[in-house]
């Protein structure tokens, strides 16, 4: 039979069967030239030793095959099968152990038999969607975790056969497998077997994702837990119930909270999905997603992407499926299980959790015991650590219930596998929600969600939203990070750290998502003309500005995975115009650029959305608003203790040493023509005017948050010590900045934003200016008035007067 098929059919499937994708590289593994390989496959399916022998054909790979190396009497395979399959009519196929692969392991723990190296090598036929034109029958024929018969193989090779993955193991010496401690050889053998057959079950897993249990089957897993059952005795006894009554509850909430997710749903979403992105975007542009293949497989991967749109989970689960990753399970408000709607999402991969069960414990229970299953059976989980959806744009203070609970699953079984958090920063050229963003940041009420707004969005399908950019940031291992926060977390009982620990992790992980942004030529416009007083500049200016704003990005990136915008600045202005965003309006000295009618508010969402990346820059430049010349002490005296507020506020990771931090950024600017230095001072480019007025709008891009600490500062120091609490305090800064906007005809509602003044209060008493006693009341150290007057000639004298008439006018 292998004559035959070599003589006849080898040349044709040579034609026929197509790798689509080979990983790792065959230049990557680690073996070498003169090396005897033997290539191992996980069972003896005829499909995978024919699309073996294809790809040694097709492809150059490492090392010397067994046969052709073997010396006369010491023949070896080229290739062996780890299992065997067993056929059996009422269960279908079945893996054993073979008896060949035992046979070859005892031959070579012998001393006459030379060493070799064996290649875990596994075929996956038809699972990853690429550009190819798929169908039905190539669905149903795709690589799964349940083994096909010979019928369903042989569909597959004509069906699948130009659709293979390659996926590579670790290479092995038979040496070290077998020649390790073991109180017998053919204790060692079985020990290899079962240390390569957890070598293709990762593969397998990194591929295809974990077995999908029926969703029945996992509802009943939960509520029979022992913590969800000992809920439910309690609620049995609390609400005077009968137990019955009780669990019937809690299979409510399972079935209310648990996905459904369909291979053929996930299929038919990828293609209405690639069709919907072609229609509504220019691209999708992904980076780093090599950061989660090296995890896949070993590793529980939990997805913590930004949330900026509804389109964000839709887009990420698309971009993982189509490069070949197991798609998340994603949890998903409860206000999106709309009639029609929620039925699709929960096939997609959806699981959805209310927005609050405070008082309802049985709720409770039963959730944290499903994100335990989803955990510890393996399933990747998707989560928004922000909550909701950023109306602002930029990055909102982190929600804790999730982390927590994910937190608690993972430690109350820490020998499961390890898991690892991926930061994703999903940015937009324009955001399909930008109608309803602009009213909700104009009228402050958030619109509910709809089924009907499917229909809107068909009819904005004609209309040009850009690019899209997808950031995979620098992964977070959480035993490393938690030896390093907590050495005792795996022994320690009482688990009186996870408070700390929660917040600890929510703050470095909305850290990692801002450090993966992406810049693009509409937040550089946004960036620059939201800086000056009527939103508008000289075209060739605006140029030089934005120009200037994404070179500083090159030359001292603000963060370490941060992508500076493509192309130039004449092609972003002509963007930003085809969007609707901006008008270029003709004049005599040349165009002048200004914001469109009406889209400030939303202009204001686009450079929120990387405003952190520039506030360092920003920073430094303001201090020279009203200083022509400044060494490097003074000016870190002088805006220094501002530097902590802004790392509080834009989620921007500490730095160990900020004199050197400070001096990076002073030489970058001074590479664009910002500022000069003589070898002592630093000083304003005052005979270059066009590179001071840079300077000038680049300082503004921080005044807001420089204003609101201001502001703050001066209203808890109008009043003696002990005067506020911290709520009466951020109520009265609310209201105040509120007003002031008012006055000053400004439409800025984030101006005003509570929680941003919630996170400047924190940044004072965590840096020792204010604290607060056990009556909860605010005491202000002696040195905050002096460090408010020292900086008080920063602000503007505008400013200043309108904030004193303000503070006198109003009562404490």
């Amino acid at each position: 039979m292998s004559f035959f098929w070599q003589s006849s059919l080898q040349p044709l499937l040579k034609r026929w069967l197509r790798f689509r994708s080979i990983a790792p590289e065959t230049t990557a593994l680690n073996v070498a030239a003169n090396d005897r390989l033997v290539y191992v496959l996980d069972h003896d399916a005829l499909s995978d030793q024919l699309a073996l022998d294809s790809l040694r054909a097709q492809t150059t790979l490492p090392g010397i095959p067994a046969d052709s190396a073997s010396e006369p009497g010491q023949t070896l395979p080229a290739h062996v099968a780890l299992n065997q399959l067993k056929r059996n009519a009422l269960r279908g196929p079945q893996k054993h152990p073979s008896p060949k692969f035992d046979a070859l392991l005892e031959r070579l723990q012998t001393d006459d038999q030379p060493d070799v190296v064996f290649l875990p090598v596994s075929f996956f036929w038809g699972r990853r969607p690429g550009r190819e034109t798929r169908g039905i029958w190539r669905l149903m024929t795709a690589d799964r975790w349940p083994l096909s018969g010979r019928f369903r193989r042989l569909l597959s090779l004509a069906f699948n056969g130009r659709h293979i993955d390659v996926r590579y193991g670790t290479p092995y010496r038979a040496s070290d497998l077998l020649t390790s401690s073991a109180p017998s050889q053919a204790h060692a053998r079985r020990r290899s077997i079962r240390f390569l057959n957890r070598q293709f079950r990762q593969r397998r897993q990194e591929v295809l994702g974990p077995d999908l249990s029926h969703r029945r089957t996992l509802v009943r897993t939960v509520t029979q837990a022992p913590e969800v059952r000992q809920q439910i005795r309690q609620t049995h006894q609390a609400h005077d119930i009968t137990l019955e009554r009780a669990t019937k509850r809690a299979r409510r909430y399972a079935r209310e909270i648990a996905s459904h997710t369909s291979p053929r749903a996930l299929w038919l979403m990828y293609k209405l999905l690639g069709q919907l992105w072609n229609r509504l975007y220019n691209g999708v542009n992904v980076t780093g997603l090599d950061r989660v293949r090296a995890l896949a497989g070993t590793h529980e991967l939990i997805y913590v992407p930004c949330h900026r749109s509804h389109i964000d989970y839709l887009l990420l689960s698309y971009v993982i499926y189509h490069h070949g990753l197991t798609t998340p399970q994603i949890a998903a408000g409860k206000n999106l299980d709309m009639p029609g709607i929620g039925a699709v999402l929960r096939r997609g991969g959806a699981f959805f959790i209310r927005r609050s069960f405070k008082g309802n414990a049985l709720y409770g229970a039963v959730f944290n015991e499903y994100l335990h299953q989803l955990i510890t059976r393996g399933y990747p989980v998707e989560y928004f650590i922000e909550g909701g959806r950023s109306r602002t744009g930029r990055m909102l203070p982190p929600k804790l219930g999730m982390l927590a609970m994910t937190l608690r699953s993972y430690v109350r079984e820490p020998n499961t596998r390890p898991m690892a958090f991926i930061p994703v920063y999903i940015g937009y050229e324009k955001v399909l929600e930008s109608g309803a963003y602009q009213k909700e940041l104009t009228t402050g009420k958030k619109k509910a969600e709809s089924p009907f707004d499917l229909v809107r969005v068909i009819k904005r399908l004609r209309q040009p939203f850009g690019q899209v950019h997808v950031n995979i940031g620098e992964p977070l291992a959480l035993d490393y990070w938690l030896d390093a926060q907590q050495p005792d977390w795996r022994t320690e009982p009482t688990q009186d750290w996870h408070p700390a620990a929660v917040r600890a992790l929510g703050k470095d992980v909305v850290q990692r998502i801002n450090e993966a942004a992406t810049l693009n030529g509409v937040n550089l416009v946004a960036l620059a003309l939201l800086s000056t007083s009527h939103q508008a500049m000289e075209e060739s200016l605006l140029e030089a500005q934005i120009e200037t704003l994404n070179a500083l990005q090159r030359l001292a990136p603000a963060t370490r995975h941060v992508m500076p915008a493509d192309g130039t600045p004449v092609q972003w202005i002509e963007h930003a115009i085809h969007l609707g965003m901006v008008k270029r309006v003709p004049q005599a000295l040349g165009p002048i650029i200004v914001v469109q009618d009406n889209q400030t508010a939303l202009l204001t969402w686009y450079r929120n959305n990387v405003l952190h990346l520039f506030a360092r820059f920003a920073l430094v430049a303001f201090a020279f608003r009203h200083h022509t010349r400044l060494t490097l002490e003074e000016l870190e005296h002088l805006v220094g203790p501002m530097w902590p507020a802004l790392d509080n506020e834009f989620f921007l990771p500490g730095v160990s040493n900020r004199s050197h931090t400070f001096d990076t950024l002073l030489h970058a600017l001074k590479g664009q023509g910002l500022l000069e230095y003589n070898g002592e001072y630093w000083t304003r480019p005052t005979r270059k005017l066009i590179r001071n007025e840079q300077l000038m709008t680049l300082g503004s891009i921080i005044v807001p948050t420089l204003e609101r600490g201001y502001l703050l500062v001066s209203l808890l120091l109008r009043a003696p010590s002990g005067s506020y609490t911290q709520e009466s305090l951020e109520g009265q800064s609310q209201a105040l900045a509120e007003r002031l906007t008012l006055l000053q005809g400004v439409n800025a509602p984030e101006y005003f934003d509570k929680r941003l003044f919630q996170g400047l209060l924190q940044t004072l008493t965590d840096e020792g200016w204010c604290w607060e006693d056990d009556a909860g009341v605010l005491h202000i150290h002696e040195e905050l008035k002096d460090a408010l007057n020292t900086r008080r000639r920063l602000f503007d004298p505008a400013l200043r007067q309108r904030l004193i008439h303000l503070l006198a006018t109003k009562a404490v």
